[in-house]
């Protein structure tokens, strides 16, 4: 296991993550755990075996990492509607 969590990058226009930032700032959660809620989810619900054995790998990756540092960041709060 490496150190660190990678980076992914990936393409979206600047105002979209400003305002993606500001919007997730006013509901007290940060743009990660946000993205990573909505992976899981689509994850949860349209993947295979092999699909939720990789979600069950990132999950125990992040928990040893989250255990080293200190605690889990909290849980972004459901999206309303």
């Amino acid at each position: 296991m490496a150190d660190h969590t990678p980076s992914v990058n990936f393409r979206v226009p600047r105002p979209l993550w400003d305002a993606y930032n500001r919007v997730c700032a006013r509901l007290g959660y940060d743009r990660t755990e946000d993205l990573l809620g909505h992976m899981r989810q689509r994850v949860e619900e349209y993947g295979d075996e092999a699909d939720l054995a990789g979600l069950a790998d990132a999950e125990a990756e992040l928990a040893e990492r989250r255990a080293r540092k200190g605690g889990r960041p909290r849980k972004a709060p459901a999206p309303e509607g």
